[in-house]
């Protein structure tokens, strides 16, 4: 098995565009809720989403690309530039068939199926886009960033609804570990903030009513009222660790372990036990051949709906047993709301910024306990030094899966 490194890093968010103002949002416990801009929400409960804010396409590539892409191919290609320029990737120096793409999108363009469906009805088909499968379908963010930037191995997208972003990774993970590429760039991309989505969500009883900006996206606590919808994109470059050296490539932490189950239970619910997701994690920490106790920290999915954050925590419970007191476990999307197929991509980031600078970020809005959500889900943030950190994704359809990070040594 060969060793995966992470060597570059690019982030489009609700609170940052960058990695750096993204993480500085984080540290900052700055939330990215807002009034729904995008479309009219006169008829609707929900009004709040985590809009992406003062993205300008054309600032990551020529407006003829940007005009070729919806806004999540267009977040994808922004995050997959700032990765790859990180990790002073020169494709030049590269093999491309050895040089692969593994970005998922959980749903793909509903802005265009939404306003393409009104034209037909309105004007027939004979008026629809020309490029509207293209534009719409969920692997173009993987298709979009191969084009731009040259990448020939393998391209791939995972759909695995919220778990997307993860699995993405894992799978470029596994990709490197077996020798199928020597450099993967990986992650998720999400722009689902239109009547559809918002109204699909909404009617599922999924998403936050909640008007105020400061309640809305409340995970582990006991006034959680469900999840906030996000958007933007995740993507890091996963590097075999003598390719890595071989061109001086600054290493930012190492991938060690990656578990993906099944709950085989309900189409949005996960099981009542945990036992799936506890599974996964156990998975993973097996993969990196360390002992559960050398966990204390674990970037949680973390929805804020009733059924996920009881239900991960009993996995958490089930997984370690009574070491689970001992671990710090946060929810990004405290801050950043459900980036769905993204969401495990950008939450990755930040546990790589985490183990970096040994600082533990809160869990904004966290305040009070739930009967059976009794673990430390990190009131204020913590300055601590962590070696491993533990990140799960839980999709509809029963999708579990986590991956687990170090701190890179010799």
């Amino acid at each position: 098995m060969k060793r995966v490194v992470v060597t570059g890093m690019g982030a489009i968010t609700p609170i940052g565009l960058g990695v750096d103002g993204y993480w500085d949002g984080i540290k900052q416990g700055k939330l990215g809720f807002g009034e729904i801009t995008k479309f009219d929400t006169t008829d609707y409960k929900v009004k709040i989403a985590a809009e992406v804010k003062d993205f300008n396409p054309k600032e990551y590539m020529d407006p003829k690309s940007a005009r070729r892409m919806e806004a999540f191919c267009q977040y994808a290609v922004a995050a997959a530039k700032e990765a790859l320029e990180d990790a002073k990737i020169d494709m030049e120096q590269e093999d491309p068939y050895r040089v692969g793409c593994s970005i998922g999108s959980g749903i793909g363009s509903l802005d265009i199926f939404e306003k393409d469906h009104k034209k037909l009805l309105e004007k027939g088909p004979g008026r629809l886009n020309p490029l509207l499968i293209p534009l719409m379908i969920s692997n173009m963010a993987a298709g979009n960033v191969s084009i731009q930037f040259g990448l020939k191995g393998k391209s791939i997208n995972v759909v695995t609804a919220c778990a997307t972003g993860t699995h993405s990774i894992g799978e470029a993970f596994r990709t490197i570990q077996y020798g199928d590429a020597d450099v993967m760039v990986a992650g998720g991309t999400e722009s689902s903030i239109t009547p559809v989505g918002i109204g699909g969500f909404t009617a599922l009883t999924a998403l936050s009513t909640e008007e105020d900006p400061t309640k809305c996206s409340l995970p582990f606590d006991k006034n959680r009222s469900g999840f906030v919808m996000g958007e933007g994109s995740g993507v890091v470059v996963l590097e075999e660790l003598e390719h890595a050296k071989k061109r001086g490539a600054k290493i930012y932490a190492e991938v060690v372990g990656y578990g993906t189950t099944s709950d085989a239970f309900h189409i949005t619910s996960p099981a009542e036990d945990g036992m799936g997701a506890a599974n996964a994690m156990l998975f993973a920490v097996r993969d990196a051949g360390i002992e559960k106790e050398d966990i204390t920290y674990i970037n949680a999915h973390g929805t804020a709906t009733h059924h996920n954050d009881l239900f991960e925590t009993r996995a958490i419970k089930a997984a370690f047993g009574d070491h689970a007191k001992n671990i710090k476990i946060n929810s990004t999307k405290s801050m950043i709301g459900h980036l769905l197929g993204a969401a495990g991509a950008v939450e990755f980031i930040a546990c790589v910024k985490q183990l970096e600078e040994g600082y533990i970020h809160q869990t904004v809005g966290y305040n009070i306990p739930d009967e059976e959500i009794d673990l430390d889900y990190v009131k204020e943030p913590v300055n601590q030094e962590i070696k491993y950190a533990l990140s799960n994704s839980l999709g509809f359809g029963g999708h579990n899966a986590s991956i687990l990070i170090s701190k890179y040594s010799e």
